[in-house]
């Protein structure tokens, strides 16, 4: 090994030492810090009784129903807004736990509405779940991209409202800590978004899960910037992005970057299935669809960190 400053003459002896010394930082780091984790976590005791919701909806007809659903599941304590105007000014009085609203409203559309959420420091962690029978992916990307915690598809059943309530939970709360050996104090996410409201949206679920330390980048180009100066332990990563998409990104890791065996886990709205498969044969972890129930990233990270 060369001394401090000493020039190297030998390029593809240096990448492979820090090939090496990468993959055995990390082959450290997952045998500490488990312990002191485990016993810091606890299970969610949150119920849906403790949920207060704002239910944004138009309709008499739609309302009733909902809301008779909603008091099956267990939730008592609800609200109605009419219009997105009237919801906003309920959420800034009273800050509901969660909103779930129609898609069209007379002033507005659920995309405007989660928008106007995300864009004010107070209101954007509010978790949001739409409901729609809209299918257009147009219509859908802008709600997926903003950080909303579900979208529930219209008509739903019991079962699938009470799952969307579970996501809500374990957003607010984790349900259950990371059940892999890893030091989740120095554990180091890049997170790559274009969108800024999911950036923040994942680093809440993810430091809901006792993870901290992310990176942040708004394309793939940026994120390798960040990866030729540090080394990460999980790369998370939208698909869609100006620049280098996130097909683009996983790649240049695999083939070109020191760091060819990071984990990437993909969060994603995109839907054509042969982009994907391509996106699989780049050589990514695993993927997930945008919007995500926070237990689903939870189990993801546990099985692509286990395997790598």
């Amino acid at each position: 090994m060369g001394n401090f400053g000493e020039k190297n003459t030998n390029p593809d002896a240096d990448k492979g030492r820090r090939i090496a010394d990468a993959n055995a930082a990390r082959n450290v780091f997952r045998v500490r810090g488990f312990k002191r984790f485990s016993e810091g976590c606890m299970a969610t005791s949150m119920l849906f009784s403790d949920l207060s919701i704002l239910l944004v909806e138009p309709s008499g007809v739609q309302e009733r129903l909902i809301m008779q659903m909603l008091r099956d599941a267990g939730v008592v304590r609800t609200a109605v807004a009419r219009s997105g105007e009237e919801a906003l000014t309920q959420i800034r009085a009273t800050m509901p736990s969660c909103v779930v609203s129609a898609l069209y409203l007379p002033d507005m559309n659920g995309t405007d509405l989660v928008c106007a959420l995300r864009a004010d420091e107070d209101l954007e962690l509010i978790p949001f779940i739409l409901i729609s029978s809209e299918t257009r992916p147009q219509m859908l990307d802008p709600i997926r991209q903003s950080g909303a915690c579900i979208i529930l598809p219209k008509p739903f059943d019991e079962r699938q409202l009470q799952r969307a309530l579970r996501g809500v939970l374990d957003y607010l709360e984790p349900s259950a800590p990371l059940s892999i050996d890893v030091d989740l104090e120095n554990l180091k996410v890049l997170l790559v978004d274009d969108s800024p409201s999911a950036r923040k949206f994942v680093r809440h679920t993810l430091k809901n899960l006792g993870i901290e330390n992310c990176i942040e980048a708004k394309n793939g180009a940026e994120a390798l910037a960040v990866l030729g100066e540090t080394m990460v332990d999980l790369v998370l990563t939208d698909y869609n992005m100006p620049e280098m998409d996130g097909r683009a990104l996983t790649e240049y890791i695999r083939t070109q970057s020191w760091q060819a065996s990071v984990p990437i886990l993909m969060v994603t709205s995109e839907q054509n299935m042969s982009r994907l498969a391509a996106v699989e044969q780049a050589g990514v972890s695993a993927i997930c669809d945008k919007p995500f129930n926070p237990d689903t990233v939870r189990q993801l990270i546990e099985q692509v960190m286990a395997s790598s």
